[in-house]
């Protein structure tokens, strides 16, 4: 038996065999076309040639801008596989004689090729194998348009072991297979730990040496509340792991039955509880779970594993039926956070030193109109329900601000002249994310209807710390002094000047964070939907007046330790079973 100790990335137990997942193997369709088909299948080989070309070349000028010319030479070797006519000949006669789709049929011919390679003698053949199989996935993607599927392809429930898992690939899970994951690389805050919480898969990041310690098939537990994975259990760990997990799935079904009770505490102050999304599938987890709508719906991931942007109708479609779905509950829609951890699949970006604090969010739409124009036509569409708020991310200044705000004015012109209807009431409101807005929360007040508190992100610059890099995870403090003090800075900067102060981040999920927060005036609490129950026992559990004195006391505090502790002492005595 084997415990590996991680960062808790979503809560829960989940027993099963593991399923190691490597993100770079590539499944390739197969399928069988038709004579007349053939010349699309050529049309999409050709222009997949020329879209890598495109890719390596841009490689080649930014190594030779930041390195030098003979590292960007590196790439000719793969420049000239894309060249070699005898690779084209050999992918155009096998679609004629085979009639299958061009994938298949160039991944089986360049496979071919690497066998043949890695058998020579030839020293410089079988150098350039690494070459030609990087070209082949590059090739590969471009026609595919996206990673491969495998996570949703699973037959049987497991536990995916993988190095690392993007958002986009934990987005593909489907629960009934996926029991839970665990991963080498990640922190708690990272999006794909908060796709996993959205999905209730338990999850463990940061392990390090999972997939190396993890063998195929291996029967392990994920204990995402605590951060442990145990390997090849014994009889007496395994039971003990069973007992947690029927006790874990009592607490839940105990606390659904507060769904349909307000959001208040004891002396009758009252607070909203919304429920974050990314996917308009969790939206029946939202109304099972007793959210009161939908405080952040993340609209990214309409943008990855795909090739091609969503259509401004798809968009519409997707928002005005969350909109009728929530009704009357307010549903605020994000619009595009793109960069960090989460990559556009139809563009070829630069890679960044510094992905989060780099082109991303606002910074995106404001530089891509074209794109953020087609979101705002689409949720100002759907506006005309009458429950839809928009909010920008990242804005870090004024000028951001207002010049979203303009854009928006003009799309708005644009449905005016079409005779198109929409909300002209329809609130703005600007996520508090960047320690800049923060500060100057006063200025922003004057431009937006409502703040929402990202503190995924405002943790994360505030410290100086990167909330997916395991080794520097302990610096990651939500009760630091700072962070908390910039939190209060803005509820009563927004109260001051007459707006709703809510949180969208991983804090409003937390219950000793959430009791903080309720001392301090928050307005809207917005969690997972698993998270809502929980958090509205907290709230129901205690006093207003009692909450603002633990929350005075805190900010006297000096070190996020102390606070977290002084925190946790007082949930475990409201609600024993949140401080677990």
């Amino acid at each position: 038996m084997i415990t590996l100790k991680g960062i808790p990335a979503s809560p829960g137990v989940a027993i099963g065999k593991a399923v190691l997942f490597d993100s770079e193997d590539l499944l390739i369709p197969r399928r069988s076309i038709t004579e007349d088909q053939i010349p699309t299948e050529i049309l999409r080989f050709e222009e997949a040639l020329i879209q890598t070309r495109h890719q390596i070349l841009a490689v080649q000028r930014r190594l030779a801008e930041d390195l030098n010319q003979e590292h960007a030479e590196i790439f000719n070797a793969h420049l000239l596989v894309l060249e070699d006519q005898s690779l084209r000949e050999e992918v155009l006669n096998g679609l004629k004689a085979q009639r299958l789709n061009v994938e298949a049929i160039f991944n089986d011919v360049v496979r071919r090729h690497l066998k043949a390679f890695a058998r020579t003698e030839d020293e410089y053949l079988r150098d350039r194998t690494a070459d030609i199989d990087d070209v082949r996935k590059r090739i590969l993607r471009n026609l595919t348009g996206r990673h491969p599927d495998f996570l949703t392809q699973l037959s049987e429930p497991g536990v995916v072991v993988a190095h690392s898992l993007s958002p986009s690939e934990t987005a593909m899970m489907h629960k009934q297979h996926v029991l839970a994951f665990i991963t080498d690389i990640g922190g708690r805050t990272g999006h794909t730990a908060i796709m996993a919480k959205s999905l209730a898969i338990p999850a463990v990041v940061g392990l390090e040496v999972a997939t190396k310690r993890v063998r195929k098939d291996a029967l392990i537990i994920v204990d995402g509340t605590h951060g442990e994975v145990v390997v090849d259990p014994d009889p007496d760990t395994r039971h003990r792991y069973e007992v947690d997990q029927r006790r874990m799935q009592e607490l839940n079904r105990q606390l659904l039955q507060l769904k349909d009770l307000p959001s208040q505490t004891l002396d009758g102050h009252r607070v909203m509880l919304s429920a974050n999304i990314e996917l308009p599938e969790e939206i029946p987890s939202v109304i099972a779970h007793g959210a009161e709508g939908i405080g952040l719906y993340r609209t990214e991931f309409f943008y990855l594993n795909r090739a091609d942007f969503p259509s401004e109708e798809e968009q519409f479609q997707a928002y005005k039926a969350a909109a009728e779905q929530l009704k009357p509950h307010p549903v605020i829609i994000r619009t595009v956070d793109l960069g960090g951890d989460k990559f556009l699949s139809p563009l070829d970006l630069p890679s960044e030193m510094n992905p989060f604090m780099g082109w991303r969010a606002i910074r995106f739409s404001l530089a891509r109109p074209d794109i953020f124009r087609i979101q705002l036509r689409a949720i100002l569409r759907a506006s005309p329900a009458g429950n839809l708020k928009l909010m920008y991310p990242m804005i870090s200044g004024i000028e951001e601000l207002r010049r979203a705000n303009e854009i928006l004015r003009e799309v708005q012109d644009e449905l005016r002249r079409e005779g198109i209807p929409f909300a002209e009431a329809m609130d703005v409101g600007a996520m508090i994310e960047v320690p800049s807005a923060a500060l100057t929360c006063d200025l922003l007040a004057q431009e937006v209807k409502f703040f929402s508190i990202g503190t995924n992100d405002l943790i994360q610059y505030a410290l100086a710390v990167d909330r997916v890099n395991e080794q520097i995870a302990y610096l990651y403090e939500p009760t630091h002094p700072g962070v908390i003090r910039l939190i209060k800075q803005v509820i009563d900067g927004g109260h001051a000047a007459g707006l709703w102060v809510g949180m969208c981040g991983e804090m409003a999920g937390e219950p000793a964070s959430a009791l903080l927060l309720l001392g301090l005036g928050l307005d809207e609490f917005s969690a997972s939907p698993v998270q809502v129950p929980l958090i509205k026992k907290l709230i129901r559990s205690v006093e207003h007046r009692a909450a603002q004195a633990v929350a005075q006391e805190a900010l006297t505090l000096r070190s996020g330790k102390e606070i977290e502790e002084f925190l946790t002492a007082h949930v475990r005595r409201l609600v024993p079973e949140a401080a677990e």
